[in-house]
């Protein structure tokens, strides 16, 4: 089950490659240059969830933020708003129904609960973005395909309330929020094709975050729809890249097996990492650094704990803005720019 939450083995093997092959030397951020300007655009981390499903951990990452100051993504997969009982409301394309790689809810009072921290994130200025329904890799899917999975999304979070028997819970703008307030998306497993560009599109979203780059790279916002990347960063005594979250650093540090007796060295490293990766854009050009999660505690806590380590330490700073994709895009949009190199 731990497996088929996150990135396949298969998926994690070309990226695996990747970190192992890509040179340490490369440069991830350019430094800065002498005399460069002190009045600099904020240094912008972007931490997101992929899943949202236990409930413990909405209640955990919305007392982070609370403590930091910290906006949050939230990618949703919508089958943990559907009770196991009802499964067979939802088909994802080319699949039987009621099949789902993250499986369901387990009763209709955890899917309430669940749209109530939803709901709350929403008010707290945090993005509910999309992650798709159930879970699947979407490489091979025509652009007919990633559309039914959308509107799939969509009917199931419009009809979330009634169908967990809370219907009287329904907040008055929760239809709006589903219609104009999901504007990004990131695929499972990170798979991409050019069918779900195309359904991106005409799906109207504002940006999608399923690319890996090189290093912390600047966001492209050049096109219909924005695209993020996110990145190799230096991790271990070897400095070796890997991709900045946290179930490629339960691979690389474990082998994807729970080993909690090592976590402290586990969240060490990856604090140190996360740090670093930090420093060097705060220090250097100040491109957005991107960071994802997931809502399941890896090696006794240890990726979450540096998680929160960081978020401390670095989002009360008065030149450092920690914020959601969808606060970030408005930052960088061109029209923008102006304002962001100004420091607002």
């Amino acid at each position: 089950m731990l497996r088929s939450c996150f990135l396949s083995r298969r998926a994690v093997l070309p990226f695996a490659l990747l970190a192992h092959l890509a040179p340490a030397a490369q440069s991830l951020a350019e430094e800065p240059q002498a005399g460069e300007a002190a009045d600099r655009a904020k240094q912008l981390v972007i931490v997101s969830f992929d899943g949202a499903a236990d409930n413990r951990l909405w209640e955990r990452s919305r007392e982070i933020a609370k403590r930091t100051g910290a906006r949050f993504t939230y990618f949703l997969s919508c089958t943990h708003l559907i009770e196991r009982a009802a499964r067979d409301s939802y088909k994802g394309p080319g699949v039987k129904t009621g099949r789902s790689n993250v499986g369901f809810a387990p009763t209709a009072e955890d899917a309430a609960i669940r749209l109530n921290h939803i709901w709350q994130a929403h008010l707290e200025g945090h993005e509910i973005a999309n992650h798709g329904c159930g879970h699947f890799d979407g490489k091979d899917w025509t652009s007919a395909d990633w559309l039914q999975e959308f509107q799939n999304f969509d009917r199931v979070l419009k009809g979330a309330w009634a169908a967990n028997g809370v219907a009287d819970q329904e907040p008055q703008g929760w239809a709006d929020l589903v219609d104009n307030g999901i504007s990004g998306f990131r695929a499972p497993y990170l798979s991409q094709s050019q069918a779900l560009s195309t359904a991106q599109r005409a799906k109207g979203l504002a940006y999608d975050a399923s690319q890996v780059v090189r290093g912390p790279t600047p966001v492209d916002t050049s096109g219909k729809i924005a695209s993020f990347g996110l990145p190799l960063i230096p991790e271990g005594p070897k400095n070796r890249p890997i991709i900045a979250m946290d179930y490629n650093l339960f691979v690389r540090h474990s082998l994807a097996v729970e080993n909690p007796s090592r976590s402290a060295e586990f969240e060490a490293r990856s604090y140190d990492a996360f740090r670093q990766a930090f420093d060097r854009e705060y220090d250097g050009s100040r491109v957005p650094l991107q960071l994802g999660f997931h809502f399941v505690e890896m090696n006794g806590g240890a990726y979450w704990r540096a998680m929160e380590r960081l978020l401390d330490e670095v989002c009360h700073k008065p030149d450092v803005a920690c914020v959601s994709y969808a606060e970030a895009l408005n930052r960088l949009r061109p029209d923008d720019r102006e304002q962001q190199s100004s420091g607002l």
